[in-house]
């Protein structure tokens, strides 16, 4: 039987620890419980738990699905988009609204306390910012969505004002800040 890896372990507590009780929260102590090994194991693996709060991000951004869905060129681009939205909204509900998105969350957290996660997580955004942008110039380039605005614009927009709703969503314990995203975003903008 092969050994787990335990840098793997690491990371999927990190990632399921941090997401409950954000970063400040969580030692490593409680990391390394959570993934069943030794505390010096985290240390042959990462110099920190910055380190591992980077690589999380780094994972956490490599979402092959959420990428997938947003560049599938046989899906019409705005069908693209709203299949999009809907799984993360469906990912928020699911979860009662306890879990946020880690990217606002590190975000709220750690911009000013961790220049090597928050270099992550403007990559990261910068990321996500691009695959919108690509299904909304497809959206563009077939008349779907007015080219007025340019792509990347109407893209961080979205990014900007769905993160917004995501911890509104959390405070309110509820999924209208989601409608009104969804219903602003495909009858207002995306037009």
């Amino acid at each position: 039987m092969p050994r787990p890896n335990v840098k793997e372990q690491l990371i999927q507590a990190g990632l399921k620890t941090l997401l409950k009780r954000g970063f400040n929260g969580v030692g490593v102590q409680e990391i390394t419980e959570q993934a069943g090994v030794p505390k010096g194991s985290f240390y042959n693996h990462f110099e920190s738990k910055e380190a591992l709060g980077a690589e999380i991000v780094e994972r956490y951004g490599m979402n092959s699905t959420r990428r997938a869905v947003l560049l599938d060129k046989t899906v019409p681009p705005l069908e693209r988009l709203r299949t999009h939205f809907d799984a993360l909204n469906e990912t928020f509900v699911k979860s009662k609204f306890e879990r946020g998105c880690l990217l606002g969350n590190f975000s709220a957290e750690l911009a000013n306390q961790s220049a090597v996660i928050r270099e992550s997580l403007a990559k990261l955004f910068e990321r996500w910012t691009k695959d919108l942008e690509v299904a909304i110039e497809d959206a563009q380039a077939d008349g779907a969505v007015s080219s007025d605005r340019k792509a990347s614009d109407i893209a961080a927009f979205l990014l900007d004002a769905y993160e917004g709703a995501v911890l509104r969503a959390r405070v309110q314990r509820r999924r209208a800040p989601f409608d009104r995203f969804m219903t602003l975003a495909f009858e207002k903008i995306l037009t």
